[in-house]
């Protein structure tokens, strides 16, 4: 019979605090939180109070880095991992077990609108550099390629212009679609 291990944990819930990035002396990240996980069916038929399973969660590296700048009390959030158990002695001298999850990966699951407004700032504050500045004069803002809106034609080499005020990029033209009158000519 083949060895097969296998260890992966897929959790969604909702942070019990906000995580606190932590850093070990040899100046790797590291974050420790616990999630809260609705269990689908309560202890008894009908029940009005919600169950729910509590998980202790670490996160190492970038992923502790991303997590602990996103994601804060309340925040729903997505990470895959894998269970790991660890034990130890106390300064009673009794053996103690802990068993967590440690995440590879942290997901948003809320829609923006959905979120804390603390997470929704630091959204916003991803879209701008290192520096806290919005992408400077000159940067592409996304992109376009070259070809766009030609449908398989070979794009017309561009006449010389002078370069537009803003900041070199010119806008590119909207696609056009072709109208159709009646849906019985749709491909689907």
């Amino acid at each position: 019979m083949a060895n097969f291990n296998f260890n992966k944990v897929i959790l969604g819930g909702r942070l019990t605090a906000d995580p606190e990035l932590k850093t070990t002396p040899s100046g790797i990240s590291v974050t420790s939180f616990t999630i809260a996980v609705n269990r689908r069916f309560g202890a008894k038929a009908g029940a009005e109070e919600p169950q729910a399973d509590f998980f202790n969660v670490t996160a190492w590296r970038q992923t502790a880095e991303f997590i602990t700048r996103y994601f804060r009390k309340a925040s729903s959030i997505c990470v895959m991992g894998s269970i790991q158990t660890r034990t130890w002695i106390d300064q009673q001298g009794m053996k103690r077990f802990a068993t967590e999850i440690v995440a590879d990966e942290a997901f948003f699951v809320d829609a923006k609108s959905e979120s804390p407004l603390a997470v929704q700032q630091a959204a916003a504050m991803y879209s701008q550099n290192a520096y806290g500045q919005a992408p400077a004069m000159g940067q592409a803002p996304s992109y376009m390629p070259d070809n766009y809106g030609s449908y398989g034609s070979p794009a017309p080499a561009p006449a010389a212009a002078p370069a537009p005020a803003n900041g070199g990029y010119a806008a590119a033209p909207a696609p056009k679609f072709e109208e159709i009158a009646d849906d019985d000519e749709l491909p689907f």
